[in-house]
């Protein structure tokens, strides 16, 4: 499969992913991205069309830079924290397309561990 028809077949995903899931003031959309050096996270009000909180690697918070599991996994802490900071405990997760595994799965479990409720 070439890297064209990978991103595409990605593509298709999260738009179906999508269709299903949108987040509310009270409830935001926990979305997650991956590139090939960051691990970005952000809780995002789809009605209003705003971000409420967000965390990547580039934070000086993280530490280091890199698109590990490690990294996702502090990336999903220091969301849950600002999450909290801003009186969010519930969220819905849209993983972007992405399987729900390595980094995916090390990110939604810190963000679990770090009190973020789905």
């Amino acid at each position: 499969m070439s890297q064209k028809n990978r991103k595409a077949a990605r593509a298709r995903v999260r738009y179906r992913i999508r269709k299903k899931i949108a987040g509310t003031a009270e409830r935001p959309r926990l979305a997650v991205h991956f590139s090939n050096m960051n691990v970005y996270a952000q809780l995002i009000d789809d009605d209003k069309g705003v971000t409420l909180a967000a965390a990547s690697t580039l934070d000086k918070a993280v530490g280091k830079k890199g698109a590990s599991v490690e990294s996702a996994a502090k990336v999903g802490e220091i969301v849950a924290q600002r999450a909290k900071d801003a009186k969010i405990e519930a969220v819905v997760f849209d993983r972007g397309g992405y399987q729900f595994h390595g980094k995916v799965k090390a990110l939604a479990d810190a963000a679990r561990e770090g009190g973020l409720n789905f």
